[in-house]
């Protein structure tokens, strides 16, 4: 199949190359406003080169990967749908839920599949941890815990456009957690603090963050983030039932270090970037959009999934501001 790219950044490079290395993408068309971008790219992967996104939803592709800027994503993702192309966007839908609130009612009900990059989905450590909780083999579940820790914080532009730690560091927990259990959050309590990077408080938001969860089955997840782990990019999950209990992230590149006598676990050199945690993640949600292009399977990630992940997202922002619990139905109201 024919793929098109847009967007060259760190991720959509990294994107052309996974695409590159997949037996079903025959060629890619790639397309960026910074044309050196693209000309590096399709040199690099012999990839024919759009001037414009329309030109390349034009150019005869399958489907399309949308890895531009978060401002782009809700016109590219309805151009690509309005022209019967199947989309992968990365998250989020939108920069503002209203927004992706729209997108939904543009492609909702529509033939064509839209696919949004959530690679926790995909990570072998999770798929096992779904398969587990939904054969009950764990028994009744009551506590889940959830970790994103960041080796270093973005840089200070990033902050500022980020729309704040939950909503871009902090969904993914969310979104995991509502796709390992199959369960809904109702409700939220959020804490957080800046212990560190001054311009991360300047821009008003925290770089270390804890959430309760209180999920429709009574289930407590509780999920911890921050921008500060020097010993490494930490991404972890526990699930504790009443007959068992089980973790994701528990290897020996695991960055944390055991003071326990004796005991030499883990090993190994510690993640240090979230594409090293996640490479075959990635891999694997692009084989994945491969097979909703071909038609072979329905989007795993839909633009609905999405903006559950990102109510329990504004959910979390307003706790913190307000010092508050507070339902995800109030934000969804508005």
């Amino acid at each position: 199949m024919r793929i098109g790219i847009l967007g060259l950044g760190r991720i959509g490079a990294f994107h052309a190359e996974t695409l590159s290395g997949l037996d079903t993408v025959e060629s890619l068309v790639v397309s960026d406003p910074f044309a050196e971008a693209a000309k590096a790219a399709a040199e690099r992967f012999g990839a024919e080169v759009a001037d414009t996104p329309e030109a390349l939803v034009a150019a005869g592709v399958d489907g399309v990967v949308v890895a531009a800027a978060t401002d782009a994503h809700p016109a590219l993702i309805v151009a690509c749908v309005e022209a019967g192309v199947p989309v992968f966007c990365e998250k989020p839908v939108a920069r503002t839920m209203a927004e992706g609130v729209e997108v939904l009612k543009a492609v909702d009900g529509r033939e064509v599949p839209v696919q949004i990059g959530f690679n926790r989905r995909f990570d072998a450590g999770f798929v096992a941890a779904r398969a587990a909780v939904r054969s009950g083999e764990l028994g009744t579940l009551h506590t889940v815990r959830s970790t994103t820790l960041d080796p270093a914080p973005p840089p200070a532009a990033y902050i500022a456009a980020s729309g704040g730690i939950f909503r871009d560091c902090s969904v993914h927990d969310f979104d995991i957690i509502r796709w390992v259990t199959g369960r809904e959050v109702t409700e939220v309590y959020a804490a957080g603090g800046n212990r560190g990077a001054a311009y991360i408080k300047e821009a008003g938001d925290a770089d270390t963050t804890g959430a309760v969860l209180t999920l429709d089955d009574g289930t407590l997840a509780v999920v911890s983030n921050s921008r500060h782990n020097a010993r490494g990019y930490d991404v972890r999950m526990e699930i504790h039932g009443f007959t068992d209990s089980i973790a994701v992230g528990l290897e020996d590149k695991l960055p944390l270090r055991s003071v326990e006598p004796g005991v030499t676990f883990p090993a190994g050199t510690p993640h240090d970037f979230f594409m090293d945690r996640f490479t075959a993640a990635y891999r694997a949600e692009l084989e994945a959009f491969t097979e909703v292009v071909a038609g072979s399977r329905p989007s795993p990630c839909t633009v609905a999934d999405a903006l559950e992940a990102g109510w329990i997202a504004e959910a979390c922002t307003l706790s913190l501001r307000e010092h508050r619990p507070v339902t995800v139905e109030e934000v969804r109201q508005g």
